[in-house]
Parts: structure tokens; sequence; C-alpha cells
């Protein structure tokens, strides 16, 4: 006997009536008051993160100053190895990815 693959079983069925019953009968909120909540959270004065975490340690980066084998490219602005410098224009230095 052949089956119907793509026939929803009978227990797929009755609970997807019964979960848009739920929704028919549930009170759906007044659209103006979900605009007046949205609008008030909108103050930005809370201090917090998107996450909701309060940040107070200081960041601490330590800072290693360009070498003298190394050069920054002018239209990247990174930070790249000499061996990697392909033109210099006007004294303004250009890695092999920028000019290539």
């Amino acid at each position: 006997m052949a089956a119907d693959y793509d026939e929803l079983r009978s227990d797929v069925k009755e609970s997807q009536n019964d979960s848009l019953e739920a929704v028919k009968s549930a009170s759906a909120p007044d659209p103006q008051s979900v605009v007046r909540e949205l609008d008030g959270d909108d103050s930005g004065e809370s201090g917090e993160l998107p996450g909701g975490e309060i940040l107070t340690d200081e960041l601490t980066v330590h800072v290693v100053p360009q070498g003298d084998d190394e050069f920054v490219c002018q239209s990247c602005f990174l930070v790249r190895h000499r061996s990697q410098k392909a033109v210099e224009k006007d004294g303004a230095a250009y890695c092999r990815d920028c000019e290539g």
C-alpha cells in the first residue's frame, strides 16, 4: 500500500486547529497602547548596553609603535610589512592589495 508522505498526520492537524483557536480567542492589545509603550522606551538615557548589563570596567590596550620595516597603506590604512609595498606616489605608500 502506498503512503502519502506529504499529508499531515492527524495529531499535527489537531494541534494546529487547537493553536489556531487559542490565537483567535486571545485578546489583542490596543495598537495605540503598543505605540505609546514603544515610544516611551526610546529615551536612550538608561545607561545600559543593548544586552542590559552596565559596564564599569576600563579597557586597557597596549599600543605597539610602527616598526622600521612597516608602512601604513594610504588606501586601506592598514599597517603592512615593507614587502607588501607596491608603489609609493608623492610620499604616500600603497600596498599590493590596494594597488593591484
